[in-house]
């Protein structure tokens, strides 16, 4: 029960820097998204630099299959989700930080999804049921008029579909991560993502045709960078991989549902940005649908671990 809880208390914690991590990210508005999230990961690979060195061992006892899915995440959670949600942060006139995180949601979806498909976790209707009501949620709560005003809110559609983007990242990327931490340490499995996400960012800075903007940050920029670093990033990663490796996902997927919901009291408090009547229905709708999701889900789990155990007394 104490390692449950442990792992627990770390999700929520982590969760709850995530809820802080837009505040820092707006500041970084003006440059493009590749270039803060290769930064972030840099400075993230000199301070794990002896950590990485000292793995060599612990890395090479990785399987092939467990290389992948570190690859995997590296593509999916540290470049393309983060550069996704970063890029949705930096529409600040198209839509408010409450609002991309609360898109966040939907990620038990993808990660519950992801999981049928890649770990062949059952589905069940309800999970389709429930999934469409979600979406209706985050509907809701994108677009506050009940419609997307092609004049004005094209930023808004497009804002919406990166915070969309990055969730599903993410999501499918907790696959891949509850595989890499089998049997081997939390610290090893953060230490190796570091150190293969920044050539996937290098790769969209190029493709963005942003290597211009690579060395012209202003120091004021590196300090918010920095910050992210030591907090909302690769300290939180660390702090959630250590939760993730003792619980369930699908517990987790709950437990992360202290990020929103901090994130819109944070943006009411700091950003003074409040929500509609028809986005606080939708938040409540999306909350409560992913909650239902993630029980059935951790429901189906625990059914999963006591087939074997039942048929090893028979």
């Amino acid at each position: 029960m104490k390692y449950i809880k442990y792992g627990s208390g770390a999700v929520v914690l982590a969760a709850l820097l995530w809820s802080l991590d837009g505040l820092l990210r707006r500041h970084l508005y003006s440059l493009p998204a590749p270039v803060i999230v290769f930064w972030e990961h840099v400075f993230g690979v000199v301070l794990l630099a002896p950590i990485i060195i000292a793995s060599y061992r612990a890395f090479k006892k990785l399987t092939r299959k467990q290389w992948l899915a570190i690859i995997g995440v590296s593509f999916l959670s540290g470049a393309v989700g983060t550069i996704l949600y970063t890029a949705a942060l930096g529409r600040i006139n198209f839509i408010p930080f409450s609002v991309v995180v609360l898109l966040q949601q939907l990620n038990p979806i993808f990660a519950i999804g992801a999981a049928a498909a890649l770990l062949h976790e059952p589905l069940t209707k309800k999970f389709f049921g429930l999934s469409a009501v979600a979406l209706l949620g985050a509907y809701l709560v994108s677009f506050p008029d009940l419609s997307v005003n092609l004049s004005t809110g094209k930023g808004t559609l497009i804002a919406a579909l990166f915070a969309v983007g990055a969730a599903a990242s993410w999501g499918v990327s907790t696959a891949f991560s509850r595989y890499a931490l089998k049997d081997t340490s939390s610290l090893h499995i953060t230490a190796a993502r570091f150190g293969i996400t920044p050539i996937f960012a290098l790769l969209f800075v190029v493709l963005s045709g942003s290597t211009g903007s690579l060395g012209a940050l202003t120091f004021s920029q590196f300090k918010y960078i920095a910050a992210i670093t030591f907090s909302t990033g690769l300290v939180a990663l660390m702090i959630y991989y250590f939760g993730l490796k003792r619980v369930l996902a699908s517990r987790a997927a709950v437990l992360e549902l202290a990020w929103p919901a901090s994130a819109v009291f944070v943006g009411y408090v700091w950003l003074h940005q409040g929500l509609t009547t028809s986005q606080i229905f939708g938040a409540l709708l999306l909350t409560g649908t992913i909650y239902l999701i993630a029980k059935d889900a951790k429901k189906l789990a625990l059914q999963k671990i006591q087939k074997p155990a039942a048929s090893a007394k028979n």
